[in-house]
């Protein structure tokens, strides 16, 4: 399967001319790391100026990446222990179809292997770059994680054909009703709310903070992994990073 595609669709002006908002140790991690190449996979047109000058940083940059995981026990966005010794950050958008290649085919298989024996954290990040459908999906999506239903929502949305349907307000109904959001006025209330569009704000600064500009974008431990890889690309990179973490 091929780790990266580029789109012929345009992002929209807002992710087209976002700042990166790099300071001096994460940008260089975003150099030394490999986190540049995540520009394999972006929109046509996506593009922006380069960050500042680098200079020594005064922290450690993988630490600084790693330190990215919230690891927050309420989140409404994430699956797996908060302590757990691995945490996969996947900043993804909802019309990005290497994203939902990895949202059917791979990302079950990790939940299965790793998530429910302890080994792995999954934190979701929007990070919509596809225009005014793509945040209003992930809205959506954070709107359904309300009422407990993110994962049945993700999945619905990423669900084969989905996307060509569109993410509409009414379309967006639809896959809630599928994911089985139980409240569907708070849910259309949620996701036209201000708290939606902050929480997306603050996933997008984020991303763009490291240097992300396409989907899907990894971060394991604070390593980064660009593109849809195939499965065992990230049970050897799991693996790797639990058995560095047990030595710590």
């Amino acid at each position: 399967m091929p780790s990266s595609t580029k789109s012929t669709k345009k992002s929209t002006k807002k992710s087209a001319t976002k700042p990166l908002l790099l300071s001096a140790g994460v940008a260089l991690a975003a150099i030394t790391l490999g986190l540049v190449s995540w520009r394999a996979t972006a929109p046509a047109g996506t593009g922006s100026a380069g960050p500042a000058p680098v200079t020594a940083p005064r922290t450690d940059p993988a630490a600084e990446l790693k330190a990215l995981a919230r690891r927050e026990s309420g989140d409404k966005l994430a699956v797996g222990r908060a302590d757990a010794p691995v945490v996969l950050i996947e900043y993804s958008d909802f019309k990005c179809g290497y994203c939902g290649k990895f949202a059917r085919d791979t990302e079950p298989e990790l939940v299965k292997k790793f998530v429910e024996d302890g080994t792995l954290r999954i934190e979701w990040r929007n990070f919509p770059i596809f225009g005014a459908e793509s945040e209003a999906a992930a809205k959506a999506a954070w709107a359904a994680g309300q009422q407990d239903r993110f994962d049945a929502f993700h999945a619905a949305a990423y669900a084969a054909g989905s996307k060509e349907k569109g993410f509409a307000e009414p379309r967006l109904v639809e896959l809630a009703r599928e994911a089985g959001v139980p409240d569907l006025e708070r849910f259309k209330a949620d996701l036209a709310g201000e708290q939606a569009a902050a929480a997306l704000k603050k996933d997008q600064e984020e991303g763009y903070r490291i240097g992300v500009t396409s989907t899907p974008s990894f971060l394991l431990n604070g390593r980064p992994i660009a593109g849809a890889q195939p499965l065992d690309t990230f049970t050897a990179a799991i693996a790797k990073a639990k058995a560095e973490a047990a030595k710590q």
